[in-house]
Parts: structure tokens; sequence; C-alpha cells
């Protein structure tokens, strides 16, 4: 294979002072699909309506007043508040299609787990946001995979399997909210 498809990681990591909770998904979509440049930037992704369904009870809270893309600021700004901090599993990758689906994702590097939680001291949870997370994850730590909105326990970590924000996970959004909503109340942020 030659290396000349393979990507960098094009985010910095999100890891705000005393964190409790990394979310960790599996890689950003194109650049083209990009409304941002902050983790679930594609529009068609349903992450932040999410967020704004389980901690506000509006699916456009964190978008800009048009809809027409998301309010970074402001999205930054409240995963600071409540100390969630982003980032995700694979750090290089190979894209076997042009598009943002991980089932065409070819993991060539995966987060360093053991450095990124030396800077988050506080975090005792992680909540993986889809499938890829999950396989690259458990490629680094011994855990049973847990359903789709439960969780397993790694050493101090709580692992959290939750549903992919992506439309093309093919579940209401409303059901992930749900899901979501469990998952921030279980571990105190609602």
């Amino acid at each position: 294979m030659n290396n000349h498809n393979i990507e960098t990681h094009p985010i910095e990591p999100f890891f705000p002072k005393g964190a409790t909770i990394l979310m960790l998904g599996s890689f950003p979509p194109p650049k083209t699909r990009w409304k941002m440049d902050f983790f679930y930037p594609n529009l068609q992704n349903d992450m932040w309506r999410i967020f704004g369904l389980v901690f506000f009870e509006d699916k456009n809270y964190f978008l800009t007043k048009n809809l027409k893309s998301f309010n970074e600021s402001l999205i930054r700004s409240f995963l600071t508040a409540k100390g969630i901090a982003m980032w995700d599993s694979a750090m290089k990758v190979r894209r076997l299609s042009d598009n943002a689906s991980d089932k065409f994702l070819e993991v060539v590097e995966s987060i360093n787990l053991k450095e990124t939680l030396k800077t988050l001291p506080k975090c005792k949870t992680i909540a993986l946001t889809g499938q890829k997370a999950v396989d690259t994850l458990m490629g680094i730590l011994n855990f049973k995979e847990p359903e789709v909105g439960g969780f397993s326990q790694a050493d101090y970590l709580k692992i959290y399997r939750m549903p992919s924000s992506s439309r093309a996970y093919p579940k209401p959004v409303e059901d992930k909210v749900a899901v979501y909503k469990k998952m921030f109340k279980d571990i105190g942020l609602i």
C-alpha cells in the first residue's frame, strides 16, 4: 500500500481543564463537508442536535441563526463548562471511499490513550460514539464490548457505547437523544 492517501487527524484535541468525560469518535469527514473547524463538523451529523435536545430541549440550540452552520464558540463554551473533552480514536486513516462513512475508514494509527488520559487526570468516563471507535479502542484497552447505551468497566474507566450521531445509523434522533440523556444523567452532568 502507498502512503500518499493516508490522512492525519486535522483537528486539535479539545481537553477543557477538569474534564470528567472524554467523547471519542472515529475520524472527521472530508474537509469539504465541514461547517466549522471542530468535532462533528458535518451539518448532516446530528451530534450537536442531540446535545441541544439533551441539555436544552432545542435541536437547533448549537446551530447558527440561519441553521446552515454550527455555532462553534457556543459549543466550545458549553463543553468547557460541562467538562466534556472531545477527541477521536483514529489519528491516521486511509479512506477507502470518498465519503464520511466509518465503514470505509482503515485506521492506520490509533489514539495514544495512555498519553491522552495523562492530560485528563479527572476523566473517569469515555463515551465511544460509534462502532469504529469501539473497535479501535478495543484494540488498545481490555474491556467487554457494551451494548449500545450500556457501559463496561476497564480499570478505573467507565466506557459507554453510544449510538452514532451519523444519519447513516438507522435510529431516529429522538431514540439517540434518550440514550445520550441517560448517560449524561448517570455521570452527573444533567
